[in-house]
């Protein structure tokens, strides 16, 4: 029987859905576009940047909002895609010096404690930097202590990058991050429980190649035709914060 959106709902094993925005802190803006879809759309989790302008902003509204799952963004430099070379236009450590790079992300940790009086839910990393082996290997580490999931390592969450306005080479693709395309992801969800990343803002002076689209995602993640479509299609929002229960009861 089809439901209101022309959905049918499916039958078998439950499928749950984690929406995390990245970049939670980076700028005030970037914070409000964050929190909105939080209150009006459908995100369930986010995570921080500890080193960024705005996180101490963040944090506080991650202090009044104890059911936002909240995890540490690491963040160990900055790359953008100049022809066919990426280019390192910010650098936090060398990424060459393996003790400088532990001792960063524990003092990212530590300043995360600090800031949010907790510890984190998840763990990920600015554009992807745990994916090199070394970090990768160290932040599995600090995960494991912790008992909580690093992206894309952890067969309790798959990671889904698909929403996402841009390309493999960061041409723009704005359909990617439409209310059509949500629905098209959420109607080839898969049972278990998966990760969804996604990187919303409101702030159009931002310094970033991902300026644009970041306001696009927040009209998306806010569209109550996309609330609509997970109720019918009977996907449960869930988040790092109850991934316990929610990996028990699948």
């Amino acid at each position: 029987m089809l439901n209101s959106t022309g959905t049918v709902r499916p039958q078998g094993k439950q499928k749950r859905l984690i929406i995390n925005a990245d970049d939670f802190g980076l700028s005030t803006e970037t914070n409000r576009g964050i929190i909105q879809c939080r209150q009006h759309g459908v995100l369930t989790s986010a995570s921080l940047m500890v080193r960024a302008p705005a996180a101490r902003h963040a944090a506080q509204y991650a202090l009044d909002d104890p059911e936002l799952s909240l995890g540490l963004h690491v963040d160990l430099g900055e790359w953008v895609l100049r022809g066919d070379q990426w280019v390192q236009t910010r650098s936090v450590v060398p990424l060459d010096t393996p003790s400088a790079v532990r001792d960063e992300i524990y003092a990212q940790l530590d300043t995360f404690r600090e800031l949010t009086q907790r510890n984190p839910t998840h763990l990920d990393s600015h554009q992807h930097t745990h994916q090199r082996p070394f970090i990768k290997a160290l932040m599995l580490e600090i995960a494991a202590q912790m008992g909580i999931v690093l992206r894309g390592t952890d067969n309790r969450v798959r990671f889904w990058g698909a929403f996402f306005g841009q390309d493999e080479y960061l041409r723009p693709r704005v359909e990617n991050i439409s209310v059509a395309n949500f629905i098209t992801l959420l109607n080839n969800l898969q049972p278990g429980v998966t990760e969804l990343s996604c990187h919303p803002g409101l702030d159009d002076q931002l310094d970033s190649d991902y300026r644009a689209e970041r306001l696009l995602e927040v009209q998306t993640l806010c569209d109550p035709r996309v609330r609509r479509v997970i109720e019918d299609l009977g996907i449960q929002l869930t988040s790092f914060l109850s991934l316990g229960s929610t990996v028990a009861d699948a």
